[in-house]
């Protein structure tokens, strides 16, 4: 984590993220305001977040609030965006495919997985790559073998299913979207 300086003579601009599912990222919230007597300071967007430190009050924008599941499609999530995602779901069903860029079952099942997203558009289709990055995210939701299916309900897991056992999986989607 890296904490920004901010002067009062620079743009401030955050930089660049990747974003999941091709959405563009916001530009800044941050534009420049001169006063009449020569001063400038920084305004900030109504939809971004403020917060106080050390008796300052500043704005945090993060590229989260443009992460946004397709219907029909599935989306790539990472540590930072998961729980956003699922958070914003409410009571939709949420079916995260946990897999790596190794695993020959992970790519047997990918093209399969796609069909149910496009299938089921009542339910919102994820994917976690357990590489490194997002290796807490993985450890938090307990997976010990990939591909890992998680079904979540109300923001809880509500049903699992190890391996590429499509049927299992389409049991287990059509088990909690019937609940």
């Amino acid at each position: 984590m890296s904490l920004l300086q901010f002067s009062s003579s620079a743009t401030i601009r955050p930089p660049p993220l990747p974003c999941a599912a091709n959405n563009p990222i916001s530009p800044s919230p941050f534009s420049r305001v001169s006063s009449p007597s020569g001063s400038s300071s920084l305004s900030l967007s109504a939809n971004a977040r403020k917060t106080k430190r050390n008796g300052s009050a500043f704005t945090v924008r993060s590229s989260l609030d443009t992460v946004v599941p397709a219907v029909g499609q599935v989306t790539e999530v990472s540590n930072d965006t998961f729980w956003p995602i699922v958070e914003a779901a409410g009571d939709k069903t949420v079916v995260l495919d946990m897999y790596t860029q190794w695993c020959g079952p992970c790519k047997l099942i990918a093209p399969k997985y796609k069909e149910l997203s496009e299938k089921y558009t009542d339910v919102i289709f994820l994917k976690l790559d357990c590489n490194q990055e997002n290796r807490p995210l993985a450890k938090e939701l307990g997976i010990r073998v990939v591909p890992t299916f998680k079904i979540l309900k109300d923001k809880k897991v509500v049903k699992e299913v190890t391996g590429a056992k499509f049927d299992d999986l389409v049991l287990a989607i059509d088990t909690v979207r019937s609940s």
